[in-house]
């Protein structure tokens, strides 16, 4: 679950679509990676400790959030692409400028869409530790089982677009594509 202690109140959703970027210390080395070319002041966050925000803005008006996932001095990272929202929904509508009550998978499928939900900013988001408990950004879990998720290429990139790194809850109603993905069924213990 992603966590978000706004003044508002918590934001909070369940994290059912992701996609991993591998850093430039893997054989190969991932070119749709942030980190590919190595550190930059931009990407610092990715090649320090796991578990971070890393947070960038894309298009000069959308954010995207991220997960640091690697030791320090390697980089990796976990794109959050998709919540099921669970706390503060009527907040995440307006957030996003939509009317309370509408479709789950309005407010937080798509990455900008998530970030815009939460009030996620690289601003005030940016590098903040994610599994520690005094932080207003948090990653947490919930005992929520999993039986089953769906491996497919990932989406939105111009490179290394074939390679399986996108994880879905498979069949969730929140997730980019819906109920139309194809990919290899992963079933978890």
């Amino acid at each position: 679950v992603l966590a978000h202690r706004t003044a508002a109140g918590v934001l909070a959703g369940r994290i059912v679509e992701v996609e991993a970027y591998l850093g430039p210390h893997n054989d190969p080395p991932d070119p749709a990676a942030h980190a590919y070319r190595g550190p930059t002041p931009r990407n610092s966050v990715l090649f320090g400790p796991a578990g971070h925000a890393y947070v960038y803005a894309i298009y000069g008006r959308y954010f995207c959030a991220n997960i640091t996932c690697e030791s320090e001095n390697k980089a990796g990272c976990v794109l959050l692409r998709a919540l099921e929202p669970l706390t503060g929904v009527a907040q995440m509508a307006r957030n996003r400028g939509l009317a309370a009550g509408g479709k789950s998978r309005l407010l937080t499928s798509g990455p900008s869409r998530l970030c815009q939900a939460m009030g996620l900013s690289r601003t005030a988001h940016n590098e903040m530790d994610v599994v520690d408990h005094a932080s207003p950004l948090q990653v947490r879990d919930d005992g929520y089982a999993v039986g089953e998720v769906l491996v497919t290429p990932r989406i939105g990139i111009h490179e290394a677009v074939d390679w399986p790194l996108r994880f879905v809850l498979a069949g969730h109603a929140c997730v980019s594509g819906g109920k139309n993905l194809k990919g290899q069924r992963i079933h978890l213990g």
